[in-house]
């Protein structure tokens, strides 16, 4: 690229500073299948002959192959992924090799390889979001009657299911699921033809690339297309969000695991101990999760921040772009598979669950819409079981345990039939609107995914 315009060499503390061979290297496989695609199209052009057009084909077989091997030497010297695979491309097979990079720029060429490689990760993402929801959903069916209590603040609540908690998780992950397909739709849009800025005097078949390269669109403005990394921006915000779930997720289970909660023990195999204390098992796998949210959130807010202070067109600050985008998607790829197979061999304390869901304070906001049933206001009903709570708390008893004419001294309404409510499965079955957990609603759910899935 010096070669005619300068007259010095790259000072070699500049060229370590301005290479990015070390991080884009992992976009060879699509900076190779676009440099084919545009090949066939200098062909149609009249740019390349069939024979030469061959010549590059065969090359670039055999490049691609020594770079899986690990047997290609990347050049610092030469920059980037691309130049160095045009560089090997030349030096095998000569002017045909040279010929190659006409009608296009690093520009478009990166903007083109960015794509490929995000419509190709949300794909992968995709696959192992649904791995994990599987995962979900033979826990939720397996554990769908065991009783829980659910909390708000972290204090008990409400009497729930385990199956529908881990249906909670399916939804969240569903969303993300969408979020990745909304992404690699607008990923989908062919830059190459953009040029360093304004295309080519060759003007290629542009149509043609974008089906050669599964695109169903081409880009319609040549500086917006070498300069748009909004599509990174939004991966990087998915895969954010991914991790979000998956911490919120590792911190729920993380409690469960702890001695005061009892109620899940992890596998050994994805269990940690302490270099000190003998007796410890640590929830590691959720806890490296959940540290990593950070470094996706960090991720997607470099990235912002880079696209933030750039004017239009492609300016060398992008070659930022690449470090935080693989960064993100090696860290969600790995934390969803290890989530997938952990999952699987978690051990459900079947018995402190259903201890702790015996509380009978869970049902308290049963107990008011008793009082609502018998013609009481809902906020009189609330202050009456209010009252009741704190008189039971002082006497230190249940609230099932509150005799009928202490009940009766707060409210007439109460009558002998009060003691039905004081039944957990009795409750649960009553919730039957949509979305709550009765255990009709969460089979129904369990059936549901079970086809979805």
């Amino acid at each position: 690229m010096r070669q005619g315009r300068f007259d010095e060499p790259a000072n070699e503390i500049a060229q370590l500073y301005s290479e990015s061979v070390s991080t884009d290297w992992r976009l060879y496989a699509h900076d190779i299948k676009g440099s084919l695609a545009h090949a066939a199209a200098l062909v149609a052009a009249g740019i390349l002959t069939k024979e030469e057009r061959e010549k590059i084909e065969a090359a670039l077989t055999v490049i691609e192959a020594e770079i899986k091997a690990g047997d290609f030497r990347w050049e610092r010297k030469l920059e980037d992924v691309h130049m160095n695979i045009e560089a090997a491309l030349t030096k095998r097979i000569g002017a045909a090799g040279a010929k190659l990079h006409t009608a296009r720029s690093r520009n478009d060429q990166v903007a083109l390889d960015l794509r490929l490689y995000v419509k190709a990760e949300a794909a992968e993402v995709c696959a192992r979001l649904r791995a994990l929801q599987r995962a979900l959903l033979s826990l939720a069916e397996r554990h769908q009657a065991v009783i829980l209590p659910g909390y708000t603040h972290l204090q008990r609540a409400q009497p729930i299911v385990l199956g529908h908690c881990f249906l909670a998780q399916i939804e969240a992950l569903e969303r993300d699921h969408g979020r990745l397909i909304d992404c690699a739709r607008r990923a989908d849009v062919l830059p190459l033809g953009a040029g360093a800025i304004a295309g080519s005097t060759i003007v290629l078949d542009r149509e043609s690339i974008a089906r050669d390269l599964g695109f169903s669109k081409v880009s319609q403005n040549s500086l917006d297309a070498v300069g748009d990394r909004d599509f990174v921006a939004e991966f990087l915000f998915g895969l954010a969000v991914i991790g979000m779930h998956l911490s919120r997720l590792s911190e729920e289970l993380i409690l469960w695991s702890t001695t005061e909660f009892g109620f899940i023990t992890f596998s050994d195999a994805f269990s940690t101990g302490s270099s000190l204390m003998p007796q410890k098992k640590n929830p590691d796998m959720a806890e490296l999760t959940r540290g990593k949210t950070g470094r996706l959130y960090g991720n997607l807010i470099a990235l912002l921040t880079t696209l933030k202070g750039l004017p239009s067109s492609y300016q060398r600050d992008l070659q930022e772009d690449k470090g935080p985008l693989f960064d993100s998607v090696t860290t969600i790829r790995d934390a969803l598979q290890v989530f997938a197979a952990m999952l699987p061999e978690l051990t459900i304390n079947t018995g402190r669950m259903e201890s702790a869901a015996a509380d009978p304070n869970l049902l308290a906001t049963d107990l008011a819409e008793y009082l609502v049933k018998k013609g009481m206001p809902f906020r009189e009903a609330h202050e009456a079981v209010g009252k009741l709570v704190a008189r039971s708390t002082a006497a230190k008893v249940g609230l099932n345990n509150v005799s009928l004419l202490e009940m009766q001294e707060i409210s007439k309404r109460f009558e002998e039939d009060v003691l039905k409510v004081f039944d957990v499965r009795g409750s649960l079955a009553k919730r039957t609107a949509p979305g709550a957990p009765s255990p009709e609603n969460v089979a129904a759910q369990i059936s549901r995914w079970k086809s979805l899935l």
